[in-house]
């Protein structure tokens, strides 16, 4: 064969090959989204092939959408879909996403643990953020056995959940997260932290407890380590009147007790609410903590202000601070300050 004639076969061929190419490129290869951010799919247990097809369709591109159907229908994901958490960035061809879902890469969660009052608000909001269904993370959190696994009760168990941000896969099972949570409280309780709680002869739920208190009585964690001397002090009173400690008398236990978060004042009769949480009948810390509280709240406690205040009282001025006192009159010109600024507020 002459050139000539090899040209005249040559160049055809090399353009088809250049349009075999664009093709592959474009269906596989080229953006899968329709637009420029980020989008995340999530498959559930019951997803097939057509549902996560109809999940896919309202980010991305037409070609896209064509290119993942062809891969699907040539493998074996149309028999085993993955369930997961899948991010697609910009720039993702067809191939990379279908490689993902396929394989099972997800794209993990920054999972924040909430600072809530309640196990089944946790359970909740967790499962909002996770494949996990609440009512069975809440059955765990309140099986007793489940909480001696981790070496806790149902009164403490909240205590194994440090409200830091982890990344975990989205469909993690329920056993599995909660050994990760486990982990990282292991983790969270380093050898300094573990020394100071023993130093003030406290058990680190005993720690988480106080804190828990300390979080519902103010914001501002700068004023948190004066009101955690203030507690620790109680704990540690003794005298004629107290030969057993000093009742920490903290106002939000009262509210944990009734299950009244929305209460703005304490009133006399409240105060006699039978409950182990109510430290006004009861001396020393409450059973478990009132809420899972911050991680400033938990230092704050293992670093306490050394000061002899025994007393304390919202100021007058709602900054969300207080007022402290060292005797019992004091106390009670600063409460007759605040009592009066809510009746002049109108608060009850």
């Amino acid at each position: 064969m002459n050139k000539e004639h090899r040209k005249k076969y040559l160049i055809p061929a090399v353009l088809c090959l250049m349009v075999i190419g664009g093709l592959v490129y474009y269906y596989f290869f080229s953006s899968f989204l329709a637009s420029p951010q980020t989008a995340y799919v999530y498959v559930d247990p019951d997803d097939n092939v057509d549902s996560v097809f109809a999940k896919l369709t309202p980010v991305a591109s037409h070609h896209g959408l064509q290119g993942f159907s062809t891969l699907a229908r040539h493998s074996a994901y149309m028999k085993k879909v993955r369930t997961g958490r899948y991010g697609i960035q910009p720039g993702d061809g067809a191939l990379t996403v279908f490689r993902h879902l396929k394989n099972g890469m997800q794209t993990p969660v920054n999972l924040t643990i909430p600072s809530v009052r309640t196990l089944d608000r946790l359970a909740g909001e967790l499962s909002q953020k996770l494949m996990l269904d609440s009512t069975t993370l809440y059955r765990k959190l309140t099986d007793e056995a489940t909480c001696r696994k981790y070496g806790y009760d149902t009164t403490t168990i909240a205590c194994m959940f440090i409200p830091n941000t982890y990344d975990v896969y989205w469909n993690i099972p329920a056993d599995k997260f909660l050994d990760r949570m486990d982990k990282e409280a292991k983790a969270f309780w380093n050898d300094d932290r573990t020394a100071k709680a023993q130093q003030m002869g406290l058990s680190k739920t005993q720690v988480i407890t106080m804190a828990s208190i300390i979080d519902e009585e103010t914001a501002n964690d700068g004023e948190k380590p004066m009101i955690a001397g203030m507690y620790y002090n109680r704990l540690k009173y003794r005298d004629a009147e107290y030969p057993n400690g000093m009742p920490l008398q903290a106002d939000p236990t009262i509210k944990f007790a009734l299950r009244r978060f929305d209460l703005h004042r304490i009133y006399n009769n409240m105060l006699y609410t039978n409950s182990p949480y109510n430290t006004y009948k009861n001396v020393g810390l409450p059973p478990g903590p009132i809420r899972i509280p911050s991680v400033a709240g938990i230092d704050a406690v293992l670093n306490y202000a050394k000061h002899d205040y025994l007393y304390m009282c919202a100021k007058e001025d709602f900054s969300g601070t207080h007022n402290f006192a060292r005797t019992y009159d004091e106390h009670l010109r600063n409460a007759a300050k605040y009592a009066a600024a809510l009746n002049h507020r109108g608060i009850k």
